[in-house]
C-alpha cells in the first residue's frame, strides 16, 4: 500500500468508535509522507423545509451543523497528536453521500477510500448501506470496506482472481490485484495465498448434446485454471500451498478459503456493473463482501 499517499476516510456520524480512521491510520503509519482526509457529508432535509426562515437564516444553520461537526472530528484526531501523518478535515452538506464522496476523491486525487461496515447484532452479519455498493460500482479508486477484526503482523493475505477466460483485461486486473496483494503482504510480514474459483460444470449441456461428456469437460477446464493459476504462482514467486482452487461459485469459494487461511484481509476486483447489467447479471464483489468476515480490499481496472 506504499502508493496509497492521499487516503479518504468516510467517517460514521453516529458511531462511537471510527475502525475506519484506525484502519487508515494503520495504512498510513506503513509508509512515508501520507496524509489523511476525515470526510463526513450530511443532510438534514428538516433544514430545508423550514419555511419559516430566510435563505440567509437556512445557511447559517447549516452552517453551524456544519462548523459543530468538524469540531467533532478535531477531537476525533486527539489521539493521534504524536502522528507524523497530516490530517485534513472536511465537512459537506448534501443530500447524496456517495455523490459528494466521489466528487471529493476526484477533487482532491485521492488513492484510497476507507469505509466501515457494521454488523448487525440481531442477525449476525454485517450490512452494507447504499452508499457502499454505490462506491463499489462508481468509485475511481480503491475502496478498503473495515470490519471489526485488526490485521495481526504475520497473518494471512487472500488475493481472489479470475482465470475464466483468456481476456487481456482480466488479466492485466488479476496481476494487479496479486502485485497489490504481495506488498501489502509484505508490509504485514503475512503470507499470502491466492484463490480462483472456476465453474461446475452446466447440465444442461448434458442434456442438449448426446455426446458431451461432462468429466471431460470438467476436467479440461479445471486444468485450465490450474495452468493460469501456476503461470501466476511463478510470475509471482508463490508456493504451491499457497495456491487455492475450488469448483464452484466465486461468492461461496472464497469466503470459504477466506475462513479456511484465516485471512484478515482480502483483495478483489470489480468492474463496477451499473444500470440493466447490474441489475440482471449482479456483480461478484458485492455478493462476496457480503459473506467476508474480515476487511475488503476492492480493485478496479486501469482505465
Amino acid at each position: 500500500m506504499i502508493k496509497y499517499q492521499h487516503i479518504l476516510v468516510v467517517m460514521d456520524p453516529v458511531a462511537e468508535n471510527q475502525p475506519a480512521l484506525h484502519r487508515a491510520v494503520s495504512v498510513a503509519a506503513l509508509q512515508e509522507q501520507a496524509g489523511i482526509t476525515l470526510f463526513l457529508p450530511i443532510y438534514d432535509f428538516s433544514y430545508e423545509m423550514t419555511s419559516m426562515l430566510s435563505s440567509t437564516e437556512r445557511d447559517e444553520m447549516r452552517e453551524g451543523v456544519v462548523q459543530g461537526r468538524e469540531e467533532w472530528l478535531k477531537t476525533l484526531l486527539l489521539p493521534y497528536e504524536d502522528s507524523n501523518i497530516h490530517f485534513d478535515i472536511k465537512v459537506v452538506w448534501h443530500s447524496r453521500p456517495f455523490e459528494a464522496i466521489i466528487q471529493q476523491v476526484q477533487d482532491g486525487q485521492h488513492d484510497l477510500v476507507v469505509k466501515s461496515t457494521h454488523k448487525h447484532a440481531m442477525i449476525q452479519s454485517f450490512i452494507f448501506t447504499p452508499t457502499d455498493w454505490h462506491l463499489l460500482r462508481k468509485c475511481p479508486c480503491p475502496v478498503l470496506l473495515v470490519k471489526e477484526r485488526d490485521w495481526p503482523m504475520g497473518g494471512n493475505v487472500l488475493a481472489a482472481v479470475n482465470c475464466c477466460s483468456d481476456d487481456k483485461d482480466q488479466d492485466a486486473l488479476n496481476n494487479k490485484i496479486i502485485a497489490a496483494s504481495a506488498e501489502v503482504a509484505q508490509l504485514l510480514s503475512a503470507s499470502l495465498h491466492l484463490v480462483n474459483a472456476y465453474p461446475i460444470t452446466p447440465t444442461n449441456m448434458a442434456l442438449e448434446l448426446p455426446d458431451f461428456d461432462p468429466h471431460v469437460y470438467n476436467a479440461a477446464v479445471k486444468k485450465h485454471h490450474e495452468r493460469a493459476m501456476y503461470e501466476y504462482a511463478v510470475r509471482f514467486d508463490l508456493e504451491a500451498s499457497a495456491l487455492h482452487l475450488e469448483e464452484g461459485l466465486a461468492e461461496e469459494v472464497i469466503p470459504r478459503c477466506a475462513d479456511e487461511t484465516n485471512a484478515s484481509l482480502v483483495i478483489l476486483g470489480s468492474v463496477g456493473r451499473t444500470g440493466l447489467s447490474a441489475a440482471l447479471l449482479g456483480n461478484t464483489a458485492e455478493h462476496v463482501i457480503d459473506k467476508l468476515s474480515c476487511d475488503v480490499l476492492v480493485l478496479r481496472p486501469d482505465v
